[in-house]
């Protein structure tokens, strides 16, 4: 009995608060002369604080054109917005720039969408030795990543040296696919020197970027290393993770302009792979049977600065002018 009727209690201050907040917009919008949709791109700014408004505010509207417009296809967009204008009874003619920034977010939303899609295609295709185009990505990693040292064979325990398990790779990309190599190349061929700093140390955490000084100020004795190649797939597993549950939502909307990419998503990947370097070295673990316990350290980090709105990951990575501006 006492379960019914806390149930009961909820459902009824669900409908209470449902009605509560739809007369109290209504009521805003007889006093502003502007709907919500207005009122949150007239007094927010560009980014990620004003793009989550607007997605919540179309998902959370009793009007099905209004909550099926953060999946349009990019194409519709702009009539996407016109039909959005007009049920809303909205002038374009007094109000010129708010199709603009409407159009900014949902570019931002529906790209966010389609950059899910595209990374998850990636994820569940699996690397084929038999595909050229598989081996030829797998055989530019070694080089970016090891310039002067030719690969002596296919097959060969040489790739221990930049962090596989074996002496073929290819079955250390079952759990990510694709997307693994993906970031991996894109990381040694796009910020080959930073990669090839964090490669060297990781076989060699005691002459990392730390300087003596500062290795006895933070008491470092141990400097375990770890394995590169099997952290980044580890590392693509985490920000995959973070791209689907909606918490990069913050860091995408604040540094693209427009649709976030893929080539966001992997830039991102090198920027939590030097942090997580970083990070690793810092934390100075006893073993790498610890790594499970720092990357749940660094993800919980990672995720709490990702609540802050005015976040962006990597700043060099920062929005165009054009955004600020609409």
């Amino acid at each position: 009995a006492s379960f019914f009727a806390r149930m009961f209690v909820q459902v009824c201050l669900y409908f209470y608060c449902k009605c509560l907040w739809r007369c109290l917009k209504f009521v805003v919008r007889k006093l502003t002369g502007r709907c919500e949709l207005q009122r949150i791109c007239y007094n927010t700014k560009p980014g990620a604080a004003r793009t989550m408004k607007i997605e919540a505010s179309l998902k959370g509207s009793k009007s099905k054109r209004l909550q099926t417009s953060v999946s349009v296809h990019p194409d519709a967009i702009e009539k996407t917005i016109d039909d959005i204008m007009e049920l809303k009874r909205i002038n374009p003619d007094i109000n010129p720039q708010l199709g603009v920034s409407l159009q900014a977010c949902l570019l931002q939303i529906v790209g966010y969408r389609n950059l899910i899609a595209e990374v998850e295609k990636l994820r569940r295709e699996p690397y084929d030795s038999e595909n050229p185009q598989h081996e030829e990505m797998l055989l530019k990693l070694w080089k970016c990543l090891k310039p002067n040292s030719p690969l002596n064979a296919r097959i060969s325990k040489q790739w221990c040296e930049i962090g596989f398990q074996g002496d073929d790779p290819k079955t250390d990309f079952r759990g990510m696919g694709l997307l693994g190599l993906y970031n991996l190349v894109y990381f040694a061929e796009w910020d080959a020197e930073v990669a090839q700093q964090v490669l060297c140390d990781s076989l060699q955490p005691k002459y990392s970027q730390f300087s003596k000084a500062e290795w006895e100020k933070k008491k470092f004795d141990k400097a375990i290393g770890y394995s590169f190649a099997i952290v980044g797939i580890n590392i693509t597993d985490l920000a995959y993770n973070l791209l689907v549950s909606g918490a990069l939502k913050t860091h995408f909307y604040n540094v693209a302009p427009e649709a976030p990419t893929l080539t966001h998503f992997q830039q991102t990947f090198c920027y939590l792979m030097h942090e997580f370097h970083k990070f690793w070295i810092e934390e100075d673990p006893l073993d790498i049977m610890e790594f499970n316990r720092v990357r749940e350290k660094f993800h919980k980090r990672i995720l709490k600065q990702l609540q802050n709105p005015e976040m962006a990951l990597c700043p060099h990575f920062a929005a165009s002018e054009s955004l600020i501006n609409m």
